[in-house]
């Protein structure tokens, strides 16, 4: 038996895959420890934004999926909501797509002994983004990215 958190990236690829028949986008999968018990968070996109209606037809299809696809002991809550202001930037392709606006990241790894930034997108590249912070372009490896937001 796996654990919620090995699923994700399958989780992920299935969940993706019933967005994009959707005409939606799958924005991340994440999987959060939290008081309650564990929660199984997916962020939904589309343009003009989701509505209530989206995000129930989206998990009430994820939840069928995973009850037949994993046997998933552990309890968990499953929540789909759209990304709202402080989307999580988990694509490459995000970094670009939001160029120009604030955003938070995190590292895995330290960055001249820094793991926590918060400055404004100025794009990606070759799996580098280029932060701005007070009129300093810093460039983080894309692979050591632990968390990255809007802020």
């Amino acid at each position: 038996m796996e654990t919620l958190e090995k699923l994700v990236p399958r989780i992920q690829k299935m969940a993706d895959n019933l967005c994009r028949a959707e005409g939606l986008e799958l924005v991340h999968v994440e999987c959060q420890r939290e008081s309650h018990g564990r929660t199984l968070r997916v962020y939904i996109d589309k343009s003009g934004g989701v509505t209530l209606d989206d995000c129930a037809f989206v998990s009430r299809q994820l939840n069928d999926l995973l009850d037949v696809q994993f046997d998933i002991q552990e309890p968990y809550n499953l929540e789909v909501s759209s990304p709202g202001s402080k989307r999580p930037l988990s694509k490459l392709v995000d970094f670009d797509r939001f160029k120009g606006k604030k955003a938070k990241i995190k590292t895995m790894e330290a960055i001249n002994g820094q793991k926590n930034f918060t400055g404004v997108l100025v794009g990606a590249s070759k799996e580098m983004i280029a932060l701005s912070i007070n009129n300093h372009t810093v460039k983080i490896p894309y692979g050591i990215i632990d968390r990255a937001r809007l802020a």
